[in-house]
């Protein structure tokens, strides 16, 4: 078989530059609400045909979901948290992923390096972004959406995401995204696949073996929620390709779930709020921030 012709990545070097306190992401990627919305990003994901084929075919998210998910959050922290450690993220996903490639059920060849579906995946965490906002927090005005999507721009360049797939203006980008969904996503195998696996939620690696018969009532409880939350915050035009239904009730009881969440959680702790990796770097560059005012003291 003939490989798929790889994309030349956007190059890394001083354009690539690591985030710090201050900006949006840093305040929001590692916030706990975010993983509200990972389900329907991965159903975003690969009603993509070849990220479907390739998530589908090569996934362990049957296997592992448990697993898959604790590399995925750590990866995903790493990007906006890590420092000089993100880019060296970047290059490994580069790396994880070029020997991804096949023959999905239709004869259509895919490789994970693609340009267009290797930008897809990235691009969807600002819809994510924004989703999550709209339900579960403040919603995005204008500038927001603008400063957001100058942050999102900047972590294309980490992920060494060609800059020519990529759309340079929030109103570019709402445009690509709406043609995404109409034209190049599908009704995908996958996509049902990985609504139904949400539905079984095995038990944690951490539960007892002995302890395990007691969880399957939490996991069918949690998967049945995890379910109307990926359905539920699933880009309307997409979920109706999907053929899912969404009623005007489930979307009132969505909201009703949102408003309770966007004004809870800003009162938890710090710790419990953000997830680890966010939290230990939030931490410390606080320490640094203390310790550079003490030492200009002296």
């Amino acid at each position: 078989m003939t490989a798929v012709a790889q994309e030349r990545p956007a190059p890394a070097g001083a354009e690539a530059e690591p985030f710090g306190p201050g900006s949006l992401l840093w305040e929001g990627i590692g916030d706990v609400r975010m993983m509200l919305v990972l389900g329907s990003a991965l159903v975003e994901q690969v009603a993509h045909p070849q990220i479907g084929a390739a998530v589908g075919q090569q996934s362990v998210y049957r296997s592992d979901p448990w697993g898959r998910l604790t590399r995925s959050l750590d990866s995903l922290q790493k990007w906006v948290y890590g420092g000089e450690a993100a880019l060296a993220e970047g290059r490994r996903l580069r790396e994880l992923h070029k020997d991804i490639q096949g023959v999905d059920d239709q004869g259509r060849r895919y490789h994970a390096l693609s340009a267009e579906p290797y930008a897809w995946v990235f691009l969807t965490a600002f819809d994510r972004a924004i989703t999550m906002a709209r339900y579960f927090d403040t919603p995005y005005d204008r500038a927001g959406q603008e400063r957001l999507y100058a942050e999102i721009l900047r972590l294309g360049r980490i992920l060494r995401v060609p800059d020519r797939v990529v759309p340079q203006t929030v109103s570019e980008y709402w445009d690509y995204f709406d043609d995404m969904v109409a034209h190049t996503l599908e009704n995908h195998p996958t996509c049902h696949d990985v609504l139904r696996t949400a539905l079984g939620v095995q038990a944690p690696p951490f539960v007892p073996r002995s302890l395990r018969a007691a969880w399957v009532p939490v996991g069918w409880s949690s998967g049945r929620f995890n379910h109307f939350l990926m359905v539920g915050t699933l880009p309307p035009a997409l979920r109706a390709k999907l053929g899912l239904s969404w009623t005007a009730q489930d979307e009132r009881r969505l909201r009703r779930i949102g408003r309770v969440i966007a004004e809870t959680v800003p009162l938890l702790p710090e710790r419990v709020r953000y997830l680890p990796i966010a939290y230990h770097a939030r931490e410390a560059a606080r320490s640094r921030a203390r310790l550079e005012i003490a030492l200009r003291g002296r």
